[in-house]
């Protein structure tokens, strides 16, 4: 395999692997206010928080940018949390005023901006990777894409599990996100709480 399809593949894993799925997390935590039908909706917001988190993923593995690596990790599932908690507001607005609407350019904004956050902690692990290499332009394109590919898939099973539950089983709309939503609200909290020990010097 070329160097190139190694680094696609290691971008690919490392946004789906499940002992780090805390990226994984935040992705449901996105795109669980949406349907099937919504989907070019969720393929720019994905293509949003690629974006953020491509700019910090050169920055910070061309040694440009320099963070506490602690720090991002805690602040990670913060960004879950936050996405969490707004999804549940947009349950909340749509039982009361009983619309379906929802303002989708400040979830664009917001997702760049957490895709900084993550890609902070994406070259943690890209940085252990690439050594003291001069060149690295291919690897990092190629990083990118397989993490593309590994988050759309994600949404794709996501949204195919949304068009089950609510378009074939005629689950409210709203009770799907807010059981999604909660549910990844929960974890990122055990997942915020057990990455604060660094923090705070919590033992």
């Amino acid at each position: 395999m070329s160097e190139f399809g190694v680094y696609l593949e290691l971008g690919f894993k490392h946004i789906t692997d499940l002992y780090g799925f805390d990226h994984i997390l935040f992705i449901i935590a996105l795109c669980s206010t949406y349907l099937i039908k919504d989907w070019r909706q969720v393929l720019i917001l994905v293509t949003s928080f690629t974006i953020g988190h491509s700019i910090t993923l050169a920055l910070a593995s061309l040694n440009i940018v320099h963070v506490n690596s602690d720090l991002i990790e805690f602040l990670i599932p913060i960004t879950i949390i936050l996405t969490a908690m707004y999804n549940l507001t947009i349950k909340f607005k749509r039982d009361i005023f009983k619309t379906e609407s929802d303002k989708v350019w400040p979830r664009y904004l917001v997702a760049i901006a957490f895709g900084l956050i993550h890609g902070l902690g994406f070259s943690n692990y890209l940085r252990s990777l690439l050594g003291k290499s001069s060149s690295i332009f291919s690897q990092l394109l190629a990083f990118n894409i397989g993490l593309e590919v590994g988050q759309i898939l994600i949404v794709i099973a996501l949204l195919a599990l949304s068009f089950i539950v609510v378009d074939l089983g005629k689950i409210n709309r709203n009770r799907w996100n807010w059981v999604v939503s909660a549910i990844v609200l929960g974890m990122a909290l055990m997942l915020a709480i057990d990455k604060s020990g660094a923090i705070f010097n919590v033992e």
